[in-house]
């Protein structure tokens, strides 16, 4: 089993204007933007950028670079089923929680690197 597509990805920026500014030039108008982060989307993938969730923290993944890396599920038996295999595996994960905004089910995980990864769900019809 792997996950069908890459769902998006969150970068953390210092200023939510500028980068709308460089990134319009190339990408055209956002599919979302508001104080606090701006999004494109390429191809399936959402690029989101958006400011610290908190204050910075050298070693916080919410306040500084690459937040996370989202693989993309359809539906919440494909979620269980990758919970299932990150719980075999032994890999620590925060099982299936909701995301900040109360509507996508996700189960997120540090690589060895520290990277934060999650297999988030997308239903089909919300592409």
């Amino acid at each position: 089993m792997k996950p069908s597509f890459i769902d998006h990805i969150v970068l953390i920026v210092k200023d939510v204007e500028i980068t709308a500014n460089f990134y319009n030039t190339f990408l055209g108008e956002p599919v979302q933007k508001d104080k606090e982060q701006i999004a494109w989307k390429i191809g399936k993938t959402k690029l989101f950028f958006g400011l610290p969730y908190k204050n910075y923290v050298l070693g916080d993944k919410d306040s500084y670079s690459l937040n996370h890396l989202a693989f993309g599920v359809r539906s919440i038996e494909e979620l269980k089923q990758f919970e299932k295999i990150l719980n075999d595996a032994r890999i620590a994960n925060k099982g299936i929680r909701l995301d900040k905004y109360g509507k996508r089910e996700y189960v997120s995980f540090d690589d060895p690197d520290g990277y934060r990864i999650e297999f988030y769900h997308r239903p089909l019809e919300e592409k």
